[in-house]
């Protein structure tokens, strides 16, 4: 009974209901954290909005640490005052907030949420 009860949790945990996957959103603004944790990485971005209203903040959820490693992404690629423009299924509620499909970083870069989720990181040019 304890196991099927654990069992719950886990699913329950991992479960992507509260995000939109049928619709996208677009937000370009400036990082305020990354998160590089585990179980899951957050990116933290206050968006401006048009007509002088005041910013808003966006929390950005991304997958684990190990899995977008897999996709090129590295702890350090984003940092405070980096600007960026992510791509993201937005939360259900309409909160400011989503699940990231793929974000433009400062270098150029567009980097997804892991391996078959958004483009993946395109390969290093040669040193020359």
């Amino acid at each position: 009974m304890g196991m099927l009860a654990g069992a719950s949790v886990a699913v329950a945990h991992h479960s992507f209901a509260m995000f939109d996957t049928t619709a996208t959103v677009t937000v370009s603004g400036t990082v305020t954290e990354f998160q590089w944790t585990n179980p899951h990485a957050y990116i933290e971005l206050d968006v401006p909005e048009a007509n002088g209203v005041p910013k808003k903040h966006w929390s950005i959820e991304l997958g684990s640490p190990s899995i977008l490693q897999q996709s090129g992404w590295k702890y350090k690629d984003l940092k405070f005052g980096d600007k960026v423009t992510a791509t993201l299924n937005p939360l259900r509620d309409k909160t400011p907030g989503g699940l990231l499909v793929s974000v433009k970083l400062p270098d150029g870069r567009v980097l997804g949420n892991g391996p078959g989720r958004g483009p993946a990181a395109p390969p290093a040019a040669p040193a020359k």
